[in-house]
């Protein structure tokens, strides 16, 4: 119908009017915003956007909620977590704006949303992932060395002095005591309290198995993960969106990724920038491992 009434409006008064009325079709089309939630979550940043945190990520969520004709927003997340306190304030950020301006917001795994990942995947109102997405890990980890031996046997004498019996907890050169990993024990059951509730919060009505198997530390396929009910459906972004506004919407892909030739050439870049880059992307590498990554 709309097509005839282009084809009539053609022949009566041009192809300028035609153009015209497209343009305020296509402005009257609801908008899809897609923020990009991509790796490892971390206060600290990097030149190669290795690290996400809130800092790094807010005028992007900011310019996504102000689009015109904005209906939805959706988020594309390939993250396997990082720091809990970033993933927090991500989570909260994109929820308070959601409820402000009664907007829907879609979640969307790509290749891993685990742990923190995940955590940012239950922003959205509903979930969906591919059948090969890595879901889950919903539990806390710390980790560290300890070099107690080494400096025996090479002859170094630590010397260390504080005030408060407990400033030392967990130093690599002194032996593991039993008090300190009580301490690392006592804050990461609090951080894994504030994980579960806001999974059985946002995802409450959809689970499907128990709190011991769910909230383990345990890792599943997309595939697994639906069975689950820590997603609601297998899909992609442009998929899902399209079908659900009937192919009539407007997506629009916020933020921008720098130019090619500053990525291969570093423009810009100070030693710190590198250092700080390549550390990231050490630790990225890291955690992914965890995933077969």
């Amino acid at each position: 119908m709309i097509n005839s009434i282009y084809k009539l409006i053609t022949v009566i008064f041009g192809i300028k009017m035609l153009r015209k009325l497209k343009k305020l079709f296509t402005n009257k089309l609801p908008t899809i915003a897609v923020i990009n939630l991509y790796g490892v979550i971390s206060s600290g940043k990097s030149f190669n956007k290795s690290t996400l945190s809130l800092d790094s990520i807010k005028s992007n969520i900011d310019k996504a909620f102000e689009l015109p004709q904005l209906k939805a927003v959706a988020l594309a997340i390939n993250s396997p977590g990082g720091s809990p306190v970033q993933t927090e304030l991500i989570y909260k950020y994109i929820r308070r704006l959601a409820t402000e301006k009664k907007i829907s917001i879609y979640s969307f795994a790509e290749d891993v949303a685990a742990s923190g990942g995940y955590w940012l995947a239950c922003v959205g109102d509903e979930i969906y992932a591919s059948s090969s997405s890595i879901i889950g890990s919903i539990g806390v980890i710390s980790s560290g060395f300890g070099f107690v031996d080494v400096i025996k046997k090479i002859g170094i004498e630590r010397r260390i002095y504080t005030q408060g019996e407990n400033k030392s907890v967990l130093d690599p050169f002194k032996p593991e005591k039993q008090s300190d990993i009580k301490i690392i024990h006592g804050i990461q059951h609090d951080i894994h309290d504030n994980f579960k509730s806001v999974i059985l919060e946002r995802r409450k009505g959809h689970l499907k198995a128990n709190h011991n198997l769910l909230f383990n530390g345990e890792f599943w396929s997309g595939k697994k993960a639906k069975e689950l009910g820590l997603i609601d459906e297998i899909g992609d972004l442009y998929t899902v969106i399209n079908q659900k506004f009937d192919n009539r919407c407007n997506i629009v892909k916020v933020g921008s990724e720098g130019s090619w030739l500053k990525k291969k050439l570093g423009i810009n870049l100070s030693v710190n920038d590198f250092i700080d880059s390549a550390a990231a992307k050490v630790e990225e590498k890291i955690i992914l491992n965890r995933f077969g990554l």
